[in-house]
């Protein structure tokens, strides 16, 4: 059983009380999705004017080159369109979106091990019982105090980027600390070794502020949390979600890209690659609070925590590795509405007041190689492509999933 305040919620047992209820999407394999095809049986079954939602495809192709469009509203894929690279079997470097994966493992390993996790997310967790001997000794006494919960909300301390927040200002550290691929090196996210670019220098050595006293968009803080897992599991972050969610969603080709760099273990802080239809899977999870079919997979405590301002961050609205719109920060959306972003212009989003499932693909060239992902690319998307070659953004890329939002919502015509 899975505790987090006074909620217990049984894992991979049967719901068959609600099976019979609420619609899952087979395997891609098995017929996939069901569909609307025609215009009005859309507005009819969901309220959507489609004429509206070609509109918001076109907005967001101001953003990346490449990319595409999936809406699934009340269970019915109501919305698939790509262009450039994307398409329905696209393998892309999805960067941060990845973090997200990496935090619904945690809750669901909190769950299976709860003897190892008797404070749930007040665990604190930098000992031996839960990090390989490579992260010791502590190249911050301070380090020992940091809880599970803050290092999955970032205010463990862990240096990330400029800005950091605390009790909602914005304020600058230095040394930052590393981005990208590199803060998923054990030897970095440990603070062990100091990566350094075009002369500059980034640090997870120290701590730039007490735990808990601060918020910082700090990657090796959630690869950390894939290295518990690894620690304690005794395999890979990426076959430990292959055993407890790809294979009972039905995901199809999936994995994790950087195949071009150093890592030598799963990125816990990112890169996850897998194909547009089973990301609306991931998010209907989510929608559904953690359930698939008659099974709990994660514990629904866990994702309600995760869609929602985090005790473990008064300081910023991002919970356990979702931003959250609890507070209404973001007026034009729901306070329900939580999502995941990701370098490139990838974004998901979940409204559970609308039964609404969002996934914007985007994408940089790269991010869509075999070099970076391990899967080639098929055979006529860079001709297609090739369409876009001159493409430049014209479209803010700091309001983009806002304003993206707001059209998908304003959609929304009417149920009749």
């Amino acid at each position: 059983m899975f505790t987090i305040g006074s909620t217990l919620v049984g894992v991979g047992r049967p719901c068959s009380l609600y099976a019979e209820k609420i619609y899952f999407p087979p395997p891609d394999t098995q017929g996939g999705w069901r569909t609307l095809e025609q215009p009005e049986d859309v507005l009819q079954k969901t309220g959507f004017d489609t004429r509206k939602l070609d509109e918001v495809f076109e907005f967001i192709k101001k953003d990346t080159k490449n990319g595409g469009l999936l809406i699934v509203k009340d269970g019915w894929l109501v919305y698939e369109k790509y262009f450039g690279k994307g398409h329905r079997d696209a393998a892309t470097n999805l960067s941060s979106c990845g973090k997200s994966f990496t935090s619904i493992a945690m809750g669901m390993l909190i769950s299976e091990r709860s003897d190892l996790f008797p404070e749930g997310l007040d665990q604190k967790v930098f000992s031996p019982k839960y990090l390989p001997s490579e992260a010791f000794p502590l190249t911050d006494p301070a380090k020992a105090d940091i809880k599970l919960g803050q290092l999955l909300a970032f205010t463990a301390g862990i240096r990330g980027n400029n800005p950091v927040y605390v009790n909602g200002k914005e304020e600058l550290v230095y040394p930052v600390g590393p981005d990208g691929w590199q803060s998923c090196m054990d030897s970095i996210a440990f603070g062990k070794e100091d990566y350094v670019y075009a002369g500059t220098t980034y640090s997870t050595t120290t701590l730039w502020c007490k735990p808990g006293a601060g918020y910082a968009y700090a990657t090796s803080s959630i690869h950390i949390v894939s290295v518990i897992i690894r620690h304690i599991t005794g395999i890979e972050l990426q076959e430990y979600i292959h055993q407890r969610l790809a294979e009972p969603m039905g995901w199809g080709k999936w994995g994790y890209a950087y195949r071009n760099s150093s890592l030598f273990h799963t990125p816990g802080g990112g890169g996850i690659v897998i194909k547009p239809t089973d990301m609306m899977r991931f998010g209907y999870l989510l929608l559904n609070k953690g359930r698939w079919g008659d099974r709990q997979l994660v514990p629904e405590e866990y994702v309600v925590h995760s869609s929602r301002k985090s005790p473990y961050n008064p300081h910023f609205p991002y919970s356990l590795q979702f931003n959250v719109n609890t507070d209404n920060e973001i007026e034009t959306l729901p306070c329900d509405a939580f999502w995941k972003s990701g370098s490139g212009g990838h974004c998901l989003f979940v409204v559970p007041s609308l039964n609404l499932i969002v996934w914007k693909l985007g994408g940089r060239d790269d991010q869509y190689s075999a070099a970076n992902t391990g899967f080639p690319e098929i055979e006529g998307q860079t001709e297609k492509a090739d369409d876009r070659k001159n493409w430049r953004r014209t479209v803010d890329a700091d309001e983009i999933y806002a304003e993206m939002m707001k059209m998908v919502i304003d959609a929304i015509v009417s149920k009749f």
